[in-house]
């Protein structure tokens, strides 16, 4: 069966962000699941994990053994099984979580050695798209954008339907473009990246037609490796001076040494924000994105799709009774 890949799919990667402990969503995937799995490995929509609708949402764009995975070794038991069909080579397991820099450090440094001209698209692994269809074709035109533009790093933004407070807002500068080159890169650059504003700032970013940030980006390998060194050189010193071989598999002693000694690092504060300039950004439009960050944004959602999961009405029950 084809997967609809491009000809010049072979310069493309992905990365699957899975790493994530999802504490604020803990109360409901415990009611599920019965243990404190992360969302991700957790069954909200259907027969499919959130990790599992991720992988089938990817594959029309990116090939299975071109896409990698970044775990976190306590979570193992609830990856293993899923992940069989891995090989060692595609999962990035880091000794702790850390938070999305040193993760997507870690994707990026093991591409740089597999392909260091390649393109990497970053899917978190734990939100939902209504029209997953319109999420994929943004991906397949920021591939091709990356493909001529070696510089462009490209943020996928959402409709914002009301003032969140809980997401982080992309405001686009409508009235400029890349236009570097042969205008290789024709979306409009990013005027500034808002991480979780007041509810006076998302009132503001609404009313200016900002965007939701779904944390997809697009771009060359070496292009994000340049924005980490800028943003945060000692982090990266620190990676690259590790061993090569401990980016193909299970984590070293030598990753987990410094894995103990980095605080929590997060990507869209530390790197994004600090570097508005060097990012453009494609509008998805009304794709019904979520992140599925608590428990009633889940119901919600669910509600809102006409979806339903037999968990639902034991959930509400449970939610009734102990406001009784």
């Amino acid at each position: 069966m084809g997967t609809g890949l491009g000809r010049n799919h072979l310069y493309r990667w992905g990365v699957i962000l899975a790493g994530g402990d999802g504490v604020r969503l803990r109360p409901l995937t415990r009611f599920i699941s019965g243990d404190d799995r992360p969302k991700q490995f957790c069954r909200l929509f259907g027969t499919r994990t959130l990790l599992g609708q991720t992988r089938a949402r990817i594959v029309s764009s990116i090939p299975r053994d071109r896409t990698l995975f970044v775990l976190t070794g306590s979570h193992e038991r609830f990856y293993a099984e899923e992940l069989g069909d891995i090989a060692p080579g595609r999962m990035i397991v880091q000794p702790e979580n850390r938070g999305t820099l040193p993760a997507i450090l870690c994707a990026l440094l093991r591409l740089l050695q597999l392909d260091e001209d390649g393109s990497v698209a970053f899917f978190p692994s734990d939100h939902h798209y209504a029209d997953e269809k319109k999420l994929m074709a943004g991906v397949e035109s920021a591939f091709a954008i990356a493909h001529t533009d070696p510089d462009a790093v490209i943020l996928f933004g959402a409709a914002a339907k009301h003032a969140e407070v809980a997401y982080g807002w992309i405001e686009p500068d409508v009235n400029t473009t890349d236009d570097s080159g042969d205008s290789d890169n024709p979306l409009p650059r990013v005027r500034r990246f808002w991480e979780k504003p007041s509810e006076t700032e998302a009132r503001m970013l609404l009313e200016r037609g900002c965007l939701w940030n779904t944390f997809v980006m697009v771009g060359r390998v070496r292009a994000f490796l340049a924005m980490i060194q800028t943003a945060a050189p000692g982090l990266y010193d620190a990676f690259v001076s590790l061993p090569r071989r401990i980016y193909s598999g299970i984590a070293s002693e030598a990753l987990a040494a410094v894995y103990s000694q980095i605080a929590t690092a997060d990507f869209c504060k530390q790197v994004l924000s600090a570097q508005p300039d060097r990012l453009t950004v494609l509008s998805l439009g009304d794709v019904g994105w979520s992140d599925l960050g608590d428990p009633q944004r889940v119901v919600s959602t669910l509600s809102r799709h006409g979806a339903e999961s037999p968990w639902i009405a034991p959930w509400n029950g449970s939610l009734v009774a102990s406001a009784s």
